[in-house]
């Protein structure tokens, strides 16, 4: 299957911004990521096995995503030491981007697929590399560590007022 570099960018641009911003938390690296995506996608599309162009891209974006999180720590550590930080201002956040934040990248990107776009566990697990029942429990198990969260903030904010 041969695609146009221009025609892969109108169809997923914008679904894969959305995707990486939600694991990185950060806009310009979610748009250098998604243009590595699209770079590596069409310089590899003889790879591209012809069954699912969608998860294949999202595959990559989430992987490219995972990569850049990783080296983001890198670099952080290297200037500052041994204090670990997401680098995302708290006041640009509001209260679910600041909860999600307690998640895993890759349980984030997890909740991401199922509720914002409606993937089922059978597509993610093309995505992400892992099996339908393994993603299925992890994505209980974050949905319950977010609902506890919301929770707890819930009280405390009633308890300040």
């Amino acid at each position: 299957m041969k695609f146009e570099l221009e025609e892969l960018m109108n169809l997923y641009g914008e679904r894969l911004l959305r995707y990486a911003t939600s694991i990185l938390y950060n806009t310009q690296d979610a748009e250098d990521v998604v243009q590595d995506v699209f770079i590596s996608a069409y310089q590899n599309q003889a790879k591209f096995d012809g069954e699912n162009l969608s998860a294949w891209l999202y595959k990559i974006t989430y992987n490219k995503s995972l990569n850049k999180l990783k080296r983001r720590k890198i670099l952080f550590f290297s200037d500052v030491g041994d204090v670990a930080v997401d680098g995302i201002p708290e006041s640009d956040e509001n209260d679910i981007f600041r909860i999600l934040k307690i998640l895993k990248p890759q349980d984030r990107a997890l909740l991401y697929g199922r509720i914002m776009s409606g993937y089922s566990y059978e597509e993610l697990s093309r995505q992400m590399g892992e099996p339908a029942p393994v993603l299925r429990k992890r994505y209980e198990r974050a949905k319950r560590k977010v609902a506890a969260h919301l929770d707890f903030d819930r009280e405390m904010k009633g308890a300040i007022v």
